[in-house]
């Protein structure tokens, strides 16, 4: 239970329980209703001292304290009685005898009907009010989403504190196209009016899209930094609310602030979130409100003038996904994507990284930046603060490119853990990651193979890792087909030398799995299947998606048509060359790790040429020879 409502809930309880103290005392005065017959008992033993009669209804009071009769538990002084019809008792010739006095006021002053009725809404009184200060407390500090003070808040405000250092494209490194695009963002910022003096007009909004750490924030701050103007941050998350109606005005009161100092950017993170194509059925809960959210987006920008001075930047991850009135033009209509950084890229985002790091000699941007291929900022930061951190681990004043290197196995392989294995388990690892390894260098065209472990990693028992030199943008079939054979490599390698098959190929069996989908159902790289797109880039099961059935299930035919391929193929080349397995697996399990040199002498291959560098940002292609998941319960 979140605190909020665990506070909340405590704070109901304490009120209940005082509520009924309060009442307690109010009723502690309250008679008790007697029997006819135990009152004449009392007439009798002269034990009462007065009495009010309004019809047949008495009131009175004991001279005594007398015990409750029928077994209830405490005494009582004054009492409340009925006379019945037929009682012929002599009443008021037992009363005058025992010297009662008869009132004309009652005994007992019983409470108006307004004081009954303040007493019985009492506790409802006080649990609305305890809502309310509660709710708008958690509202002012953002919370409850809308409950009490109905969501609001205090006015946005640029996220720069007075004074502080403005992020700039200095702080912007391996992007330097994205940066040209957005320049004129920034002289839009700086000189509108020599915009305006020619008739041109300044986008509405720019998206930016991309993967996730490719920099999408940090781009909008250092354009807002640029121009020297406030910049107002909010996730479109914060716009959904509990109540309808409560995004639409958050947006309003945004757009609001940041005209009043216009100019000024307005940055919307993960707009997708509320960007979403409108009306596709799938939502469920506040739809309505999500719906009214990107509504009032949509009326905000469109009422945009370039007098105004406002610049309006989104980041997504699926710009695939955005409703097309909110990237028409006039609103967002100009998209910059934001990639993973190439070679020279890598290593300036590391020289930023490491401003303020000391570096030994030998610590290798250049050599670092090589062998990351496909990391994003974010995957760079990480890793320069891991080798800084392994530095001060080990007592040094300085980061020194054994760090980097330990700091870049860390993070793509997992920590390294302590786990005693069997020597037979231990022995068909060793194999197991041989396969992998020898298959990777024999394969043409391969990705160089950078490492081999058998030290237990994260939930892998043994690790093959494989990066290329350069960069890559494309793939042929042909490196495809070779990957796969990779990643079978080491069931292929258990099955020939130990005839088993084990969970230790869980994950190579996935990463198969996705290559082989995506060559046959997306990429055209079947015959039978044909130059189509039967699956989605974005799908999770390749049933019922785009395709007919018949076409899927051709796509699953020639899917295992391919693996079986490959499969056949690891085997016949592990057979052939059977001797470097053996050679490979012996010197794994006498070292348990073997780096580039050691793995390629071990298995008697020639290492191959390095490229020259890479121009570009592609994907990593080290997937197929990654980490190994040896079960479920590894």
């Amino acid at each position: 239970m979140p605190g909020g409502w665990r506070g909340l809930v405590l704070a109901a309880l304490i009120v209940y329980l005082v509520t009924n103290l309060v009442l307690s005392f109010f009723n502690e005065g309250d008679e008790p209703v007697i029997s006819y017959t135990e009152f004449s008992k009392q007439v009798a033993d002269g034990n009462v001292s007065k009495i009010y009669s309004k019809g047949d209804a008495i009131q009175g009071q004991l001279k005594a304290e007398r015990p409750l009769p029928d077994g209830d538990k405490g005494d009582y002084t004054k009492f409340v009685t009925q006379r019945p019809a037929f009682a012929d008792d002599q009443l008021w010739a037992s009363l005058t005898k025992q010297n009662v006095t008869v009132t004309a006021s009652p005994v007992v002053v019983q409470r108006s009907f307004l004081a009954n009725l303040l007493l019985s809404l009492a506790p409802m009184l006080l649990l609305v009010l305890l809502w309310v200060l509660v709710a708008r407390r958690m509202s002012g500090m953002g919370g409850m989403g809308g409950l009490g003070g109905l969501g609001r808040k205090a006015p946005p405000k640029p996220v720069e504190l007075a004074g502080a250092k403005r992020t700039t494209f200095e702080d912007v490194a391996g992007i330097d196209e994205v940066k040209g695009e957005l320049g004129d963002v920034v002289d839009f910022l700086r000189n509108p009016q020599q915009y305006q003096r020619l008739g041109a007009r300044m986008p509405g909004g720019v998206l930016l899209a991309g993967a996730p750490g490719t920099g999408k924030t940090l781009l909008a701050r250092a354009v807002a930094g640029e121009a020297g103007v406030p910049f107002f941050s909010a996730s479109a998350s914060e716009f959904i609310e509990m109540i309808v109606g409560v995004g639409a005005s958050r947006v309003r009161e945004l757009f609001a602030e940041a005209r009043k100092v216009a100019p000024a950017i307005v940055f919307i993170d993960e707009i997708d979130t509320i960007g979403r194509v409108r009306g596709g059925g799938a939502a469920m809960g506040g739809h309505d409100e999500r719906e009214q959210t990107l509504n009032q987006i949509l009326t905000e920008m469109d009422g945009f003038s370039g007098s105004e001075g406002v610049v309006v930047l989104a980041a997504t991850n699926r710009p695939d996904v955005l409703d097309p009135a909110l990237t028409r033009p006039g609103r967002f209509d100009r998209t910059v994507a934001v990639s993973p950084p190439d070679r020279s890229g890598r290593e300036a985002i590391l020289r930023i990284h490491t401003r303020d790091i000391p570096l030994a000699p030998d610590a290798d941007l250049d050599q670092v930046a090589r062998t990351t291929p496909g990391m994003t900022g974010a995957d760079l930061a990480n890793l320069a603060n891991e080798a800084a951190l392994l530095a001060v681990r080990r007592g040094q004043d300085r980061v020194t490119q054994a760090d980097f290197m330990d700091a870049l196995e860390k993070v793509q392989l997992g920590a390294a853990r302590s786990l005693v294995m069997p020597e037979e388990e231990r022995r068909r690892t060793a194999y197991h990651e041989s396969g992998h390894a020898l298959l990777g260098m024999l394969q043409p065209g391969a990705d160089p193979v950078r490492k081999i472990t058998i030290v237990p990693r994260g939930r892998a028992l043994g690790v093959t890792l494989s990066t290329p030199d350069a960069d890559r943008y494309a793939y042929t079939e042909d490196y495809l087909r070779g990957r796969i054979i990779g990643a079978l490599g080491g069931m292929a390698a258990e099955q020939l030398v130990f005839d088993v098959i084990t969970t230790g190929a869980e994950n190579d069996l996935e990463q198969v799995t996705n290559l082989v989908r995506g060559m046959v159902g997306r990429w055209g790289m079947s015959e039978r299947v044909g130059r189509l797109t039967a699956i989605p880039a974005d799908a999770q099961s390749p049933y019922g998606l785009l395709a007919a059935p018949a076409t899927l299930d051709v796509v699953d035919h020639e899917m295992r048509r391919i693996v079986d391929e490959c499969h056949a193929q690891a085997l016949s080349l592990l057979r052939e060359h059977r001797p470097k397995l053996d050679a490979l697996a012996r010197a794994l399990l006498a070292s348990e790790t073997l780096d580039e040199p050691a793995a390629y002498a071990a298995a008697g291959i020639p290492r191959p040429a390095r490229n020259a560098g890479s121009n570009g940002a592609g994907p990593r292609a080290a997937d197929s020879q990654g980490p190994d998941s040896q079960g479920p319960d590894s």
